[in-house]
């Protein structure tokens, strides 16, 4: 039997994404197994899922470090399980380049605006303040720039009259849920090249 791809998800709390990864594994939507869960907070409630479901965990804090030595301890304790893909999943350190050159277009992040507008921290606050009549998630390849890598994929949602901050983040992070494992399956199972910004599906070109 073929072995299924290896994913590695960095985390830095719950692990909502983590969990639709997982989800998506055991409904047959993303075929794939998940090899490891490292965060860099050892109080992250997405480390006490992953061990509930028998995935090995390790904490590599990033108390004390500098950006780059932090990324290096992270590299170190990830190669060991050999990733075809190392996830992103609500991972809040920014990585060294180091670490992205470690797993060059290897490493994918889910973020909840429609990239390249409201990069960074709080985007749903930042999308609702400006007042867009839409906003939504974008998975992304990661390079050395914060939220800034080719475009895997993109979901619209649509900002509501009566909605608020709090609405439209949840509303968003269930479109993550299903984008992420989406992506993540194609990014793994079809021929893909980067052009520009772009990541373009072969199977998507030829349709």
């Amino acid at each position: 039997m073929t072995e299924l791809p290896r994913l590695v998800v960095l985390i830095s709390g719950r692990g909502s994404n983590l969990r639709a990864l997982a989800e998506a594994i055991g409904q047959g939507r993303l075929r794939a197994a998940i090899a490891a869960v490292v965060s860099n907070r050892a109080d992250a409630a997405g480390l006490r899922f992953a061990a509930e479901q028998g995935i090995p965990t390790r904490v590599v804090s990033h108390a004390g470090l500098a950006r780059a030595a932090h990324s290096d301890a992270l590299r170190e304790a990830i190669l060991p399980f050999d990733p075809h893909l190392v996830c992103l999943a609500g991972f809040m350190r920014l990585l060294a380049p180091s670490f992205t050159q470690a797993f060059p277009n290897r490493i994918v992040n889910i973020h909840p605006s429609l990239l390249p507008a409201f990069p960074g921290l709080d985007a749903q606050r930042q999308a609702f303040d400006y007042g867009v009549k839409i906003s939504g998630c974008t998975v992304h390849l990661v390079d050395d720039e914060l939220d800034h890598g080719p475009i895997v994929m993109q979901s619209v949602v649509p900002v509501l009259d009566d909605d608020t901050p709090e609405t439209l983040a949840a509303r968003i992070l269930s479109a993550e849920h299903k984008t992420y494992p989406a992506a993540v399956e194609r990014l793994l199972r079809e021929p893909w090249a980067i052009a520009g910004r772009r990541v373009l599906f072969q199977s998507s070109q030829s349709a």
